[in-house]
């Protein structure tokens, strides 16, 4: 629709016909057509009319096993992790003497929904005091103490800096950004970060190495940018967070009190949110010749982002956050039953 309204307003505009076909990329006699419809019905014109023929009949029993088997793992005959519209058509006509289209079973999925193409994924803790952690953790989230400032603190590891083997060919009018499959490695940096959670400001540092040493370094410039301030920490059970160097750091600066996510948790580390927009913003497609260049994109990046910085919203609370881990749970549990038996 928005397609054919540009052609309707590039004619209008004074273009011919030709230099509309080619600004939209189409044939003239397609722009002719939705110039007409529109002056005949206005912008009802531009929707699509109703098709001639009858729509495809699929009975009842047909629908229902095509549903059916949408929400089960492939058989192993077929050989498949899951089900796209073409094979689920080749298996119920090899398999089970039912003919129907890839189309029929396509337009059952988008109006039913089982979507058997996606997956996601699911951790389960095993840390014993994954409740009272979580619960600890959420609250700073939703309700931070007064006067205190809440940071959620982690490390990207082995950031690479990679160089493709050719020139990235930028984008232009009609040409996406080009760039050579391969590349050529040029170091790796560790990048830590401390989000604070109130502002969504960030405090970064890289290092060539992680260890308690720089995890204790980036925290006496973490600590140095919120001075006389009462600071809580989320951090991850990481090694390199409980050394005895970095507990004997904690004791010299009480006003500072680490929260450890549960292990297996890291999704409660709201800095994770912050790892993922840089890496899809301005590391992943980045071409860098030097770990330095690596660094210094980092660097202006987190500049960029804390001049309009806004906080990441934390909205599931600690009893909904249970409430699908017991859920998750139930169904490991009757997986790991059905299995058994």
């Amino acid at each position: 629709m928005a397609g054919r309204a540009r052609m309707v307003l590039w004619r209008d505009q004074g273009y011919r016909a030709e230099q509309v076909a080619a600004l939209a990329r189409v044939s003239r006699p397609t722009v002719n057509t939705w110039v007409r419809r529109y002056m005949q019905a206005g912008v009802a014109g531009l929707a699509d009319r109703p098709r001639p023929g009858k729509a495809p009949q699929v009975p009842g029993p047909v629908r229902a096993r095509i549903l059916a088997l949408s929400r089960t793992t492939p058989p192993a005959v077929t050989g498949l992790t899951h089900w796209s519209s073409r094979e689920m058509a080749f298996y119920l006509r090899r398999h089970e003497g039912i003919s129907v289209s890839h189309n029929v079973i396509a337009d059952l999925w988008r109006d039913n929904d089982p979507q058997p193409y996606r997956s996601g994924t699911f951790k389960l803790s095993s840390d014993p005091a994954f409740a009272e952690k979580v619960v600890d953790i959420v609250g700073l989230y939703l309700d931070p103490p007064d006067g205190a400032v809440v940071l959620s603190v982690d490390e990207k590891t082995q950031v690479q800096a990679l160089d493709r083997t050719q020139p990235v060919l930028p984008i232009d009018f009609g040409r996406t950004e080009k760039r050579t499959h391969d590349y050529r490695r040029h170091g790796t940096t560790n990048l830590f970060a401390a989000l604070e959670v109130g502002t969504g400001q960030v405090t970064t540092a890289c290092f060539p190495r992680r260890r308690g040493d720089e995890f204790l370094a980036f925290m006496n410039t973490v600590a140095a940018r919120y001075p006389d301030r009462q600071l809580h920490v989320v951090v991850d059970n990481l090694s390199t967070h409980t050394t005895e160097e970095i507990g004997a750091w904690l004791v010299q600066h009480p006003r500072i009190t680490f929260h450890f996510t549960p292990t297996g948790s890291s999704w409660l580390n709201m800095v994770e949110i912050w790892f993922g927009i840089i890496t899809r913003q301005a590391i992943r497609r980045g071409t860098f010749t030097f770990v330095t260049a690596l660094i210094r994109a980092i660097n202006d990046y987190a500049t960029a982002w804390n001049a309009d910085a806004k906080p990441f919203t934390w909205t599931a609370t600690a009893e909904e956050i249970l409430a699908k881990v017991r859920w998750v749970q139930s169904e490991v549990r009757k997986l790991l039953d059905n299995n058994s038996k």
